[in-house]
């Protein structure tokens, strides 16, 4: 039986296990596979080429195969272009990395979704001035919004979801786990029709990461935190979980 080799993939490690004393299991983002496991044969040893190389958040070019549900790393080479993001970047980029964790299924490739996520590194890694704290909260919304879309849970943001019936454009809709967009009630987190129009456009645009991410910047504050508030809750229930482990890290740390 011929052994399936892939050569030359882009990719990212979202996460790696201790496999023995000399070896890791990776879970690593493929640009055309999607989400893999790879066995790094004496990737721990201080001699191994693997070990300064297998680093989260950073673009890596991978060799393997295999045809096991693990298959074996052949070779990895960095690809450079940005330095390790730091400090709550740091923080938000493995909060990227449990999202594609708990929401991709293993061998289901999306491409879009590699793209925008490695858009998303790129502005981590970036100078951390206030203007680009901004533009940091804007690309993780924007990521968001494409995954959820890229997975099948996010509905189209242009109608009701139950009635099918166009937004009017003041009028304010919330976004519910399993119900889809509705009339928000008084005192609920939402956004006019009119801001979630803006947002299915540029989730239909050809560049579906730099148009999302320019459509939530543009957002007020209290629209982005209406929408924030939204998509964590929607987030979290489809991880089946109540907070993710890095969103609970990141609160423990700010209130030290």
């Amino acid at each position: 039986m011929s052994t399936h080799r892939v050569s030359h993939e882009p990719a990212y490690v979202l996460h790696r296990y201790d496999w023995s004393e000399s070896s890791l299991i990776l879970e690593v983002f493929t640009r055309h596979h999607g989400r893999i496991a790879l066995v790094a044969k004496g990737a721990k040893r201080p001699s191994s080429n693997f070990r300064p190389v297998l680093l989260p958040l950073q673009p890596l070019q991978l060799n393997y195969g295999g045809d096991a549900e693990i298959r074996t790393l052949k070779g990895a080479e960095w690809m450079g272009g940005h330095v390790m993001p730091t400090g709550e970047a740091l923080l938000s980029g493995y909060y990227l990395n449990e999202l594609l964790l708990r929401l991709l299924a293993r061998d289901d490739p999306h491409q879009a979704l590699f793209d925008a996520y490695a858009g998303v590194v790129q502005v981590l890694a970036g100078d951390h001035g206030k203007a680009q704290a901004t533009t940091q909260a804007a690309s993780l919304r924007a990521f968001e919004l494409l995954l959820m879309r890229e997975t099948g849970l996010l509905p189209g943001l242009e109608a009701e979801t139950l009635t099918l019936h166009p937004l009017a454009r003041t009028t304010r809709y919330t976004l519910v786990a399993e119900a889809g967009l509705r009339q928000a009630l008084e005192g609920e987190a939402g956004l006019t029709g009119r801001h979630w129009a803006v947002l299915q456009a540029a989730l239909d645009d050809p560049t579906p990461f730099t148009a999302t991410l320019r459509a939530v910047a543009t957002l007020s504050a209290g629209t982005n935190s209406a929408l924030r508030s939204q998509l964590r809750v929607l987030l979290n229930y489809h991880c089946g979980v109540t907070t993710l482990r890095t969103r609970q890290m990141m609160r423990e740390l700010q209130a030290l």
